[in-house]
């Protein structure tokens, strides 16, 4: 697997494009990373770069981007509502793939030396990357901002990890280090009062607040939410106070719940949360996640497509509110996904049918098999999904819910193999093209045929796995679903058994091409096995069709 790591530049400039643009051409410049996202902030006066990339290369393209905001942001009339301290504020490296925090943590130590070094600008590692715990955290290290580390920087625990002993007053200092994945959030409040805004932040956030007890002695009284920082700003730009947060561990406290906790204390004061805003990147599991959780106090169906889950993981958290939310720039595996070879499933309709009928032999009776079978359990899932919310079945949301979850996670892994089993025939294709001269080269030649022709027996066995899996679902959406879609239900058990015996077809002359005969006659029993409980399933569920018809 490729090491790949995120960096998370924060830059103190928010208004004029033109300097952050010329940041971001320097990042673009270095092979081997790509930008994914540029979110500048006008009240903030503060940008935020997420780029993506393999270690050493993402070691270059901020060094470049650190040099270039330095030569362009004059610290010295630098004005924000976000705490600073330099031009590049803080720059953290997180691990993504491939490789370990650690390691990560290396890289950022690397980076933090060449600046400081070649840049002469005072550099502080923080969180992974930082030995000392009194300065592993960042809001820590950054106290005092711009305007008081001029003497902080002075103070012998202060002394800079790398760099001169001198503040710069034209780029201030930076903290580079290696942490976790952060959410960046802000929720949106109806008032204008920073002090009110502050309050809730102090309700949520983990660092809570300072309060007196009985004896009249100072104590810290926790907020609700762990793993979460938070303080509460008013925004010109917007003409609103927000909490504004950083989640430092959504697997402990998750974008939802800290947006949930946040309403309820905005409630508790008088206020109204009106929706929030996101801060550069977010994982496709945290919004799915919070459109689950949304849905079922709802008490409907989650077992809906991705795109829907969503659209309302959107309209609950508000994250329109400001400006328009647009997945396919803010969630991250979107914008990591370079997939080119998912050809066929993004086609419309007609155009599939035209690739299909075409003199070329691919897609072929595979792929057909995999469509269909999608189409089969994609049926079973409507009715399950129509099931959830039939009148007067209230009470049996959850079970259909469950199910129609199913089918969703079937559909998808079908969707896969539509594609997949073409590209399965193109490398059989391939490794038939490869040159057969000399003795070593034939023998290179029959070892990828093998290969490819093996892994074209695997894929529509996957989708024969798949497709009879699925006539669980359908055929408990024929007895106990919504009885106006038994039908519905029935034309999915006839898709999953066509998909079956369509695809068990493909295994068997695939399975001609392997060498070994102990592989290929396994395989061609397990899919003949798999056939016979097919047809067996299909006339059961068939007949309980008829008769509630």
């Amino acid at each position: 697997m490729n090491k790949l790591i995120e960096c998370v530049p924060n830059f103190s400039e928010g208004n004029d494009l033109n300097v952050i643009k010329q940041v971001t051409d320097e990042i673009e410049k270095v092979d081997g990373v790509k930008l994914l996202n540029v979110d500048p902030g006008k009240a903030t006066n503060r940008t935020v770069v997420t780029l993506v990339g393999a270690p050493d290369a993402c070691v270059e393209a901020c060094f470049q981007a650190i040099k270039k905001a330095g030569e362009l942001i004059d610290m010295s009339k630098h004005k924000g509502e976000h705490p600073r301290m330099g031009a590049t504020d803080v720059c953290p490296f997180i691990p993504i793939s491939g490789i370990s925090m650690a390691e990560t943590a290396e890289y950022a130590k690397k980076l933090a030396e060449r600046v400081g070094k070649e840049l002469k600008l005072p550099v502080y590692l923080y969180e992974h990357a930082q030995k000392n715990p009194a300065r592993k955290n960042l809001s820590i290290i950054r106290e005092g901002e711009y305007e008081g580390f001029f003497k902080k920087i002075k103070l012998a625990e202060w002394k800079p990890d790398f760099g001169p002993v001198e503040y710069d007053a034209k780029r201030g200092a930076t903290v580079i280090g290696a942490r976790d994945f952060l959410i960046a959030y802000n929720v949106n409040l109806n008032t204008t009062s920073t002090r009110r805004a502050n309050a809730v932040a102090f309700d949520v956030r983990e660092a809570g607040r300072k309060v007196k007890n009985e004896k009249g002695v100072e104590i810290t009284q926790p907020g609700t939410c762990k793993s979460v920082k938070g303080i509460g700003w008013f925004i010109q730009e917007y003409g609103i106070a927000q909490v504004s947060m950083n989640l430092t561990n959504i697997n402990i406290t998750p974008l939802h719940i800290a947006f949930e906790e946040c309403v309820k204390s905005a409630t508790n004061r008088g206020m109204r949360v009106t929706g929030s805003e996101l801060v550069g990147l977010i994982p496709l599991q945290s919004m799915l996640d919070a459109a689950k959780y949304f849905l079922k106090k709802q008490q409907r169906s989650i077992g809906i497509s991705e795109k829907e889950l969503i659209k309302i993981a959107v309209k609950s958290l508000g994250l329109d509110d400001l400006a328009p939310f647009k997945p396919e720039e803010r969630i991250i595996e979107y914008l990591l996904n370079t997939d080119s070879s998912a050809k066929l499933v993004k086609m419309n309709l007609i155009d599939f049918a035209e690739e299909t009928a075409s003199e070329s032999p691919a897609p072929g009776g595979g792929s057909i098999s995999a469509y269909v079978g999608t189409l089969g359990i994609s049926l079973g899932t409507m009715v399950a999904n129509l099931s959830s919310h039939k009148k007067g079945w209230d009470a049996r949301w959850e079970e259909f819910s469950e199910w129609a979850e199913k089918g969703q996670k079937i559909k998808n892994e079908l969707l896969k193999l539509v594609d997949e089993d073409t590209n399965a025939f193109n490398k059989i294709m391939t490794a038939f093209g490869l040159p057969k001269s000399t003795a070593d080269e034939k023998k290179e030649r029959d070892k990828a045929i093998q290969s490819a022709t093996k892994y074209a027996t695997e894929i529509p066995f996957k989708v024969m796995q798949l497709s009879f899996e699925s006539m669980e679902i359908i055929k408990a959406m024929v007895e106990k679903g919504n009885p106006n879609s038994v039908t519905d239900a029935g034309v999915g058990a006839l898709c999953a058994r066509s998909a079956v015996l369509g695809a068990g077809m493909n295994v068997k002359v695939n399975a001609k091409g392997l060498t070994d005969k102990k592989i290929a006659r396994s395989i061609v029993q397990k899919a003949k096995n798999i056939e016979e409980k097919a047809k067996k399933m299909e006339t059961n569920i068939l007949a309980i069709v008829r008769r509630k018809i």
